[in-house]
């Protein structure tokens, strides 16, 4: 009976494991398949929900002061965030177009001067003997000047022409992110459960909660820390632009900003245009405006400990460090997803040592 019993019982565990990798091939083909259907609207979602995980509190506010309207105090959020996205793009396109236009008639009709160079310029270290020769050239022979460096202007057209696509496309994503973040502020408590409940059942009742609590605190954190410091760094720079005169201020604005998102100094983008300023303008307001420059590319040291891990247990390093790191690995929207994930693994590898701590040392568990 023994011999007899054997082989059916292998015939039932191999009925059985066929059944069950069958299932669970087709579990993993239909998760894939939904994968492939929502990955062109994952990322604008993500933001979406970045979004609102960040100006939530104000949310909050707003509600309170609203008699507790959430779809209105929403509709006024999304109003608000799409004009100070569209407005400042809109200023910088229609004075860039207009820039440019102006720039191609002159050429065309050949009254484009340009100033001749002054003698100091020859003394700048490294480059200044190479930049001398081709500012005069420009200034006594622009056609000349223009078709000697001819491969170097038709690629900085084209590296501009793809960063303006780039940015365009940027522009619209967040766009449609607001519009999600709205969305979903007003379904909030619901969004929130629901992520509560996901977090539950797979680690817990009480770290599911922990760790919803966490992930929503790191993202307030590097908004406030990475990108509202990153605001204020572009917002002053600015300022010493339009005051300086500088031409295409607006642009160098954008970079500023994109340089101390991606946690580069300013002063990469400001330190050229320190050396413009200080041979086409006096020295005193030049020497004004680099001290203002430096300020300005050096205030992350000071404004990002006020701002980054406020209201977390964290620390600030491991934020940060979670941040940039994801940043690289994933661009922009690493800023946060990095930060969230490098939090909540600190936050498991600390719960894990004291788990360790209480199971070695009983007594220490009511300390």
């Amino acid at each position: 009976m023994a011999d007899c019993s054997n082989p059916e019982k292998e015939r039932r565990f191999q009925r059985r494991a066929v059944d069950a990798a069958i299932r669970i091939s087709l579990l993993a083909g239909l998760v894939v398949w939904c994968f492939n259907i929502v990955r062109p609207f994952l990322l604008p979602v993500l933001w979406g929900a970045i979004l609102a995980v960040a100006i939530y509190p104000l949310f909050l506010r707003l509600r309170a002061l609203l008699g507790g309207r959430e779809k209105l105090a929403s509709v006024l959020i999304t109003l608000v965030a799409l004009a100070i996205l569209i407005t400042p793009t809109v200023m910088l396109t229609d004075s860039l177009v207009h820039r440019s236009k102006n720039l191609a008639a002159e050429i065309e009709a050949g009254t484009l001067s340009v100033p001749p160079p002054p003698a100091k310029v020859r003394q700048w270290p490294v480059v200044g003997e190479r930049l001398y020769e081709a500012w005069s050239l420009s200034s006594t022979n622009l056609e000349a000047a223009l078709e000697q460096f001819k491969p170097q202007v038709a690629a900085a057209s084209k590296f501009l022409l793809r960063t303006a696509a780039g940015a365009g496309k940027g522009i619209l994503m967040f766009v449609v992110s607001i519009l999600i973040a709205g969305a979903l502020l007003v379904y909030a408590r619901n969004s929130s459960a629901a992520m509560e409940t996901i977090a539950t059942r797979l680690l817990g009742d009480k770290a599911g909660r922990e760790l919803v609590d966490i992930a929503g605190a790191t993202i307030r954190s590097v908004a406030q820390g990475v990108l509202g410091v990153a605001l204020i760094q572009a917002v002053l720079a600015s300022i010493g632009l339009i005051v300086m005169g500088v031409p295409y201020a607006g642009l160098w604005t954008l970079l500023v900003l994109l340089l101390a998102i991606v946690q580069l100094p300013p002063l990469l983008i400001l330190a050229p245009i320190i050396v413009y300023v200080f041979s086409v303008a006096d020295t005193t307001p030049a020497i004004l405006f680099m001290i203002w420059s430096t300020l300005v590319s050096v205030s992350d040291a000071f404004l990002k400990p006020l701002f980054l891990g406020r209201g977390m247990d964290i620390p600030m390093l491991v934020v940060l460090m979670g941040a940039i790191g994801g940043m690289i690995l994933s661009g922009i929207i690493g800023l946060f997803v990095g930060a969230v994930v490098l939090a909540v693994g600190y936050t498991l590898f600390v719960a894990w040592l004291e788990q360790g701590r209480v199971d070695s040392d009983p007594t220490a568990a009511g300390t």
